[in-house]
C-alpha cells in the first residue's frame, strides 16, 4: 500500500473517531480532506502520491492562512477561529514544519552552496536560484516550511 493511501486509511478512521465523539468542526475539516484528496485521485486519474497528497494538504493550510487574514480585516472573528482550527487538524497529516531557526540555518547552507557555484556574491536578482536550492534541501529533508517564509528569509540573507 502507498503513503498516500496510508493517509486516507487514517483521515477515514479520524473521521469515524470525530463523529463518535461528535466534534462537528473536526468531522467537517476531515472530510473536506478526503474530498480534496480524492479530487486529486480523479484529476490524475491514479492514487496522488505522498508528496502529491503532501502538497493538497498544504494548498489547503494556503487557502486557509488567506481565509483568516480576509476576515480579520473584515472583523469576523469567529469566522477567523474556524480557519484557524481547521489549519489545527491538517496540519496532523502533513510532516512537522521547520521552526524559522532551522530554516534560517537551511537558508544559510543553501545560499553558501549556491555562492560557491556561482563563483560570486549572490544579489536580489539571483533569489529563485537560491530559492529553488532551499526548496531541494527541504525535500531531501522531508521537512517542510511556509513559502512566504522561505522567501523572506532568503530576502533577509541576500540583503544582509
Amino acid at each position: 500500500m502507498s503513503e498516500a493511501g496510508a493517509i486516507e486509511i487514517l483521515v477515514n478512521q479520524q473521521i469515524a473517531l470525530a463523529m463518535k465523539a461528535h466534534d462537528a468542526v473536526r468531522t467537517t475539516t476531515l472530510r473536506l480532506i478526503k474530498n480534496a484528496l480524492k479530487n486529486k485521485a480523479i484529476e490524475k486519474r491514479e492514487a496522488p502520491t505522498q508528496a502529491e497528497s503532501e502538497q493538497v494538504l498544504a494548498t489547503m493550510i494556503k487557502q486557509r492562512r488567506d481565509s483568516i487574514d480576509q476576515f480579520t480585516k473584515g472583523n469576523r472573528p469567529e469566522l477567523a477561529a474556524k480557519e484557524a482550527a481547521e489549519i489545527v487538524v491538517i496540519e496532523e497529516f502533513l510532516p512537522k514544519a521547520l521552526d524559522e531557526a532551522g530554516l534560517a540555518a537551511l537558508v544559510a547552507e543553501a545560499l553558501a552552496e549556491a555562492t560557491a557555484a556561482a563563483g560570486k556574491a549572490l544579489t536580489q536578482k539571483e533569489m529563485g536560484v537560491v530559492m529553488k536550492a532551499v526548496q531541494g534541501k527541504l525535500q531531501a529533508s522531508g521537512a517542510r516550511a511556509e513559502g512566504r517564509l522561505v522567501s523572506e528569509l532568503v530576502k533577509k540573507a541576500l540583503a544582509g
